[in-house]
């Protein structure tokens, strides 16, 4: 496994990340054992770092992730990286009920990811989405404070804009930028990733196969369970859908030319956007990780870029990437 460094002043961690949401919650049941067995097949082919939220199943999926760490050999357990978001509050039903930045709510949240996870610090700590009543100078300031107590490493953002990356890093240095980016989301391209790299801040892009939309592996008539979060997704609706499984059915042509899957594909162009981006891919199965996995040493060279751009263009997809009601929260679309 390749590694790479999270801007100027984040750590080096593995080219490809696992993003562990998937196990937890928003994408239907899970299996548990099947779950652990996948993360203990990432940290073996090197992955090193474990993407999760404390609102993931309010707390199931930091309880997850202890219980994959702690039955993992020694070694593999003590190179794992977590990268942690916080801040997003829940009912008791499971709704969203906004987020919450403010300075004491931040050392709360992390006191109990630190207990669930059973770890003595988290290497990068980001608030989900901006609480518009804190400002984020304040939020990051205390996350600060919990880096210079040794209980975080590295202060992240997560889905903001432009404006308050810099915002933010006037106030403490800033690792990485956990936001959507994919072939078929690349609004970052416009300003938010030119001024990450301007500021020295990484990318760590989630969603790098639109929660499977991009895979190769969806099909149009596939049912989703009440409790997937697909199922509310406008590029899961109707004719967006189809209009979106038509560009997969594009890059599946090239693909099938050069003997990779879909997703392998789409993996691999993330990865050719800079070193300074680590894609994180949200495999809760074995075999869809090794799949993830053959990604890591596929080299798009012009003519394959050239082929995906004309195959997929920059603002082809149909739909937009979360309902209306959760777009509003997204900094990073203002």
């Amino acid at each position: 496994m390749q590694t790479r460094t999270l801007g100027t002043t984040g750590p080096q961690t593995s080219a490809l990340g696992l993003g562990c949401m998937g196990m937890s919650a928003l994408y239907g049941d899970a299996d548990r054992a099947e779950s652990i067995a996948t993360v203990h097949a990432a940290l073996d082919a090197g992955i090193t770092l474990l993407d999760t939220g404390d609102f993931y199943g309010m707390g199931h999926n930091e309880l997850l992730i202890n219980e994959a760490l702690r039955t993992a050999p020694t070694a593999a357990r003590e190179k794992a990286q977590t990268s942690v978001k916080f801040g997003a509050l829940r009912t008791v039903e499971g709704a969203f009920a906004g987020y919450d930045g403010r300075p004491d709510a931040v050392k709360n949240f992390a006191a109990y990811s630190l207990q669930r996870l059973g770890r003595d610090h988290i290497d990068i700590y980001r608030i989900a989405r901006l609480d518009p009543a804190v400002p984020i100078e304040e939020t990051v300031g205390a996350i600060a404070e919990l880096v210079e107590a040794g209980h975080v490493r590295h202060i992240g953002l997560s889905e903001v804009g432009a404006e308050s990356l810099r915002r933010a890093a006037a106030v403490a240095p800033i690792s990485d930028l956990q936001i959507e980016y994919s072939l078929i989301s690349r609004g970052i391209e416009d300003e938010i990733l030119p001024t990450a790299r301007e500021l020295g801040i990484g990318i760590t892009a989630y969603g790098v196969l639109a929660r499977g939309l991009i895979s190769g592996h969806w099909q149009r008539d596939r049912q989703l369970a009440a409790n997937d979060f697909r199922g509310m997704s406008p590029r899961f609706q109707g004719e967006n859908l189809d209009r979106n499984l038509d560009l997969v059915d594009a890059l599946r042509k090239i693909s099938e030319q050069r003997n990779v899957s879909v997703a392998q594909t789409a993996i691999a162009w993330v990865l050719s956007r800079g070193e300074d981006i680590v894609p994180l891919v949200g495999a809760r199965r074995r075999d869809r990780l090794a799949e993830a996995l053959g990604a890591a040493n596929y080299r798009l060279d012009v003519d394959d870029l050239a082929a995906i751009e004309a195959a997929v263009p920059a603002g082809s997809a149909a739909g937009d990437r979360y309902p209306a009601s959760q777009m509003a929260h997204l900094d990073s679309e203002r």
